[in-house]
């Protein structure tokens, strides 16, 4: 069952969409969007982790720059705007939105108040900054951009945290990776994953860089880390 949701902050409203899992409570997952906003495919997502049993909300982080963003990378002027998107999302603010989303959502009746996050590209960093800034249970990243940017917030990590690393990705350098793979080699609670010829975005079925196997295997590893995150 979906739904729309509405999230209060202290400078106004916005929407995410809700899917709810057949039997509640349940845990919850804030899906955390890519440069493309809320989606026909993060919504496909919310569908996937509700079938799987969990409240998945997608709020709209994009809203106070336009609500409703929902494109593709299917056209180069659609490729064009989620790039002026990108540059113009004030991170800040969108840590504020998730961390509301997260509070939104334990307080759903159908969550029984257990929250995490999932996210990917830009919503993969997000998904880390959420794991060093807020208070979710655990914490699953699919290509985060920029997070080398913040390995300095690692020390913060107190809840488990999953992060699905291109090989390839056009968006993150191999000095990039290397530095996150590095630093998280020993940490007790990141699981770190590469997946060596992979390129960005392997795990979005409509991409063209889908890749079947590898986003089945990482899907995998993300409910089997959600699952035990949950249950500890």
């Amino acid at each position: 069952m979906s739904n729309t949701l509405q999230i209060q902050v202290p400078d106004g409203t916005f929407s995410g969409y809700l899917a709810l899992p057949s039997k509640a409570p349940a845990p919850g997952i804030v899906v955390i969007q890519e440069i493309f906003g809320v989606n026909a495919s993060m919504r496909a997502i919310c569908d996937w982790l509700a079938s799987e049993g969990y409240c998945a909300l997608c709020p709209d982080l994009f809203w106070r720059i336009e609500p409703g963003i929902d494109i593709t990378d299917k056209t180069g002027e659609e490729l064009k705007r989620a790039f002026e998107l990108y540059g113009l999302f004030d991170t800040p603010a969108g840590m504020t939105d998730i961390a509301a989303s997260i509070t939104a959502l334990r307080n759903l009746p159908a969550c029984n108040g257990q929250v995490g996050t999932l996210g990917f590209c830009l919503g993969g960093n997000l998904a880390y900054l959420a794991a060093t800034q807020t208070d979710t249970d655990v914490s699953v990243s699919y290509y985060g951009v920029g997070i080398d940017q913040h390995l300095d917030e690692a020390r913060n990590i107190t809840k488990p945290l999953l992060l699905h690393i291109a090989g390839k990705d056009e968006f993150v350098p191999p000095s990039a990776q290397e530095s996150i793979m590095k630093t998280f080699e020993n940490h007790p609670l990141v699981k770190t994953y590469r997946y060596p010829d992979r390129d960005h975005a392997f795990a979005r079925p409509d991409g063209m860089h889908y890749h079947k196997e590898d986003a089945d295997l990482a899907n995998a590893r993300s409910l089997a880390f959600l699952k035990s995150a949950f249950s500890a």
